[in-house]
């Protein structure tokens, strides 16, 4: 279980099952409340130890990859996807960790939230 923390008391990430299927939620949460959950997500999760918001470190930076993936719904699936089952070879020979402890749904908003940092806007 994911928990994340804000002033007062603590609260669960909204999941799938919170709302319904990915279009659904997208329909029921602002584009911006799921990008700040996405933000959240990223923050609380061990993805900064190889990628900063700006500057490449292990991997790329997560504005890099904003750059590279239009903001759609398939790129937020293909990145969710590497995500939670990582991979390699699209930015060099360095493994990105699998996190399978991630949740589809989670991954997607997180997902979202990487590529809104070249401000585009999911078409």
């Amino acid at each position: 279980m994911l928990i994340v923390f804000a002033c007062g008391p603590k609260k669960e990430a909204a999941t799938t099952e919170d709302y319904g299927t990915p279009k659904e939620e997208a329909a029921t949460l602002s584009g911006g409340d799921v990008i700040a959950q996405g933000e959240s997500l990223v923050k609380a999760s061990d993805c900064k130890t190889c990628h900063h918001k700006i500057n490449k470190i292990i991997g790329p930076s997560q504005t890099e990859i904003a750059k590279k993936y239009e903001f759609t719904e398939a790129n937020v699936k293909l990145l969710a996807e590497k995500i939670i089952k990582g991979g390699s070879g699209v930015w060099g020979q360095i493994p990105m960790s699998a996190h399978a402890d991630i949740s589809q749904p989670d991954a997607e908003k997180m997902a979202r939230y990487i590529l809104s940092l070249d401000g585009e806007k999911e078409h």
